[in-house]
């Protein structure tokens, strides 16, 4: 059975858009997806198709998102990736070291879009820290050598060099999303 990750941008974070996980289930109900469970509150869900006719991570993605506007009233941003998606992500990581010594500081940045190579280049020369940057799969991965908070590399930044929006999980949560899809294809 297939299953799709779907990630909300910029929820749940400061004084900003809050989306509750019961929201974000319920829109998934509300769209015909099937077997919503949400990890963590920053906007992670998983789900299969259902009887929403989904056959795509973007048509998920564009379900959620517009069920989410009618239970919220705001517009909220959402990407998906399948089960497949998930695993290439996590095969083509090039940090396994940090993946394995130091997850909670590598961070998936997936596109609204397509990665523009030249943009990141660019990003990744004018770098003033520590990070490593590298592209795979279609997403951007960033070890945080030194952190997260004092980086230069900030959401802003990072949406500029990369031609898009993006939104951002760390390694533990990749980890965690690729489980339940599993364990939602096992079913």
């Amino acid at each position: 059975m297939a299953s799709f990750a779907v990630l909300l941008r910029a929820v749940n974070i400061g004084p900003g858009l809050r989306v509750s996980s019961a929201d974000l289930r319920g829109a998934a109900d509300d769209a015909g997806l099937a077997d919503a469970r949400t990890l963590l509150n920053s906007g992670n869900l998983v789900v299969t198709p259902g009887t929403s006719g989904a056959g795509s991570a973007a048509d998920v993605a564009r379900l959620v998102e517009e069920r989410l506007a009618e239970r919220v009233g705001q517009d909220v941003s959402a990407v998906g990736l399948s089960a497949e998606q998930l695993d290439a992500i996590a095969a083509a990581n090039p940090f396994p070291a940090a993946a394995r010594d130091d997850p909670s500081h590598l961070q998936v940045h997936v596109p609204f879009g397509d990665l523009d190579e030249a943009g990141i280049a660019r990003l990744d020369l004018a770098s003033p820290g520590r990070e490593m940057l590298a592209t795979a799969a279609g997403v951007l991965y960033v070890h945080y050598v030194d952190g997260i908070g004092r980086s230069k590399l900030t959401p802003k930044v990072i949406d500029r060099a990369v031609g898009a929006p993006t939104t951002a999980r760390n390694w533990n949560t990749i980890t965690k999303l690729r489980a339940a899809c599993a364990g939602l294809a096992s079913r």
